[in-house]
């Protein structure tokens, strides 16, 4: 089964990171790293990115064939969605336990989201 894994940050997070040393950032950038490294072996890592910054966002709108577009950020919010994994396990106590695993889990909110299978709706 897919799981989409949304991970959420705010400016709050955002400064907690900029105050980390540069060893900090190595650390928890390795752990990234160490997450896709062991996600990858299982078999589990569908895809995984990082997202830039929430001001470099374009909403689209397609109204009568054309398309509306509004920089943004679009929306007055306080969360702003910062990066995913798509995994494919078997549970989803199992994309929990792959989140937990995530190094800005702990200072983000995280979703977990099953991916729809379109090809039992036809």
């Amino acid at each position: 089964m897919k799981f989409l894994i949304l991970i959420y940050g705010n400016p709050e997070g955002r400064a907690l990171w900029n105050q980390l040393s540069p060893e900090q950032r190595r650390e928890s950038m390795a752990g990234y790293t160490a997450l896709e490294n062991a996600l990858s072996v299982k078999n589990e890592l569908l895809a995984s990115e990082s997202l830039d910054d929430p001001a470099l966002t374009r909403q689209v709108l397609v109204r009568d064939g054309k398309a509306v577009t509004t920089d943004g950020p679009f929306a007055e919010i306080k969360e702003q969605l910062a990066g995913f994994y798509l995994v494919e396990c078997d549970t989803v106590e199992r994309a929990t336990e792959i989140v937990t695993q995530i190094p800005e889990a702990e200072y983000s909110i995280v979703e977990i989201r099953p991916v729809r299978d379109l090809s039992t709706l036809l």
